[in-house]
Order: C-alpha cells, then sequence, then structure tokens
C-alpha cells in the first residue's frame, strides 16, 4: 500500500514538472503561417554592448532594447536616449528559423547596418550578437 502511494506521488509530481516545463517553453514560442515553431522575442530586454579591439576605448554600456517581431522578422529598438543613440533608435534586426535566428544585422553609428552574428538560447532568453567589428551585445528577456 505505501508503495503504491509512493508511487502514485512520483508519477504526479513527474506529470506536473513536466507540464510546467512544457509551458514555460511554450509561452516563448509562436508558430508561424508555415507552421514552423520560432522564439516569441516580442518584449523588453536588458543589453550589454561590449566593446573590443579598436572600439575598446568605448567602454562596456548596460541598456536595454525593445524587440517588436511581426512572424520570423524582428526589430530592436534602444527604449532611451543614450550618448550614441536616440530613443526608438533601430540597433538590431533580423530573420528567425526553427535553429535560431536565421540572418541579423546591427546599426552602428560609424557603419551603418552591418551583418552580425548572432545565437540564441534553446529557452529564448538570451540572444548574443556579435558584429565582427568590435561591439558584442548580450540581451536576456526581461
Amino acid at each position: 500500500m505505501v508503495k503504491r502511494i509512493f508511487l502514485l506521488i512520483l508519477v504526479a509530481a513527474t506529470l506536473v514538472f513536466v507540464s510546467t516545463a512544457y509551458s514555460e517553453t511554450e509561452n516563448k514560442t509562436v508558430t508561424l503561417e508555415s507552421g514552423e515553431v520560432v522564439c516569441d522575442l516580442n518584449g523588453e530586454w536588458t543589453a550589454l554592448f561590449e566593446h573590443y579591439g579598436s572600439m575598446e576605448w568605448v567602454g562596456n554600456i548596460k541598456g536595454a532594447l525593445m524587440i517588436e517581431q511581426q512572424g520570423n522578422t524582428f526589430i530592436a529598438k534602444t527604449t532611451k536616449d543614450g550618448a550614441w543613440s536616440k530613443k526608438g533608435t533601430e540597433k538590431i534586426k533580423g530573420e528567425l528559423n526553427k535553429g535560431g535566428i536565421k540572418d541579423a544585422r546591427y546599426s552602428r553609428p560609424d557603419l551603418g547596418w552591418i551583418d552580425a552574428k548572432c545565437e540564441m538560447s534553446k529557452n529564448c532568453d538570451r540572444i548574443v550578437c556579435d558584429d565582427g567589428q568590435g561591439v558584442k551585445t548580450t540581451l536576456e528577456r526581461k
């Protein structure tokens, strides 16, 4: 009898854990018209702009970006005025696929739009973009 009760509790706990984990991931995705499931990036993200190489003199800057997503495309805009850009300035734009970020471009005041390499965590909560020319940006969902 005790074994059955223990087994029942174990099965119930496992089901609760699996359904909670699934629903957390499910809430961070969107299904496109094509049926493909991609991360839902809409919302505010903290941003750390790390400058390296010839841009190291700028230092690291903390900020926030608001991501607006339509289908499989997204644009990340600044949320307030800063030394290098005004509120609403487009900083990163790209295209998603089921594997993450397919294509991305990064806007710099000195170079304009340039290609960037971006990687996203499997749980859709962290994005790291590197423009390859001195700026690496880490975004984390608020």
